[in-house]
């Protein structure tokens, strides 16, 4: 895979996944090393990582690789969807738009948050009881 490839990345939660797209491909997607199907689990969490590819027309044209650490498998798919819509827009600027309208090229910036101290969690109080 010496070829010209277009790189980028997504974040979700904790997930950071490092995207390279090859546009002369036969439209293999990898994890990790490992094919899509075998990293990610859920039907769910494999259209949504392959999601930008499909809504441009690529699907099967382009091969991907993908590293990706930290976070759970969903936080990890939507890193994935992020940095491959991301690589797209560097490809060709006219998927911008299609993909913009989807809004895939937004990072969801939502992350749990933390523990207080006095707390039970991040809002939970202690019951409280009139005496």
């Amino acid at each position: 895979m010496s070829e010209k490839y277009y790189q980028s990345i997504g974040r979700r939660k904790t997930a950071i996944a490092q995207v390279r797209l090859f546009p002369a491909g036969s439209g293999k997607f990898t994890v990790n090393n490992l094919d899509l199907a075998d990293y990610l689990d859920t039907p769910q969490h494999r259209d949504i990582a392959v999601s930008p590819l499909k809504e441009v027309g690529k699907a099967d044209g382009m091969d991907v690789t993908v590293r990706v650490v930290g976070g759970g498998k969903s936080g990890q798919a939507d890193a994935i969807k992020l940095g491959v819509a991301r690589a797209l827009v560097k490809y060709d600027e006219t998927f911008r738009s299609t993909i913009k309208a989807h809004s895939m090229l937004t990072r969801d910036a939502r992350k749990k948050e933390r523990k207080k101290f006095g707390l039970r969690g991040a809002r939970r109080a202690t019951q409280w009881r009139k005496r």
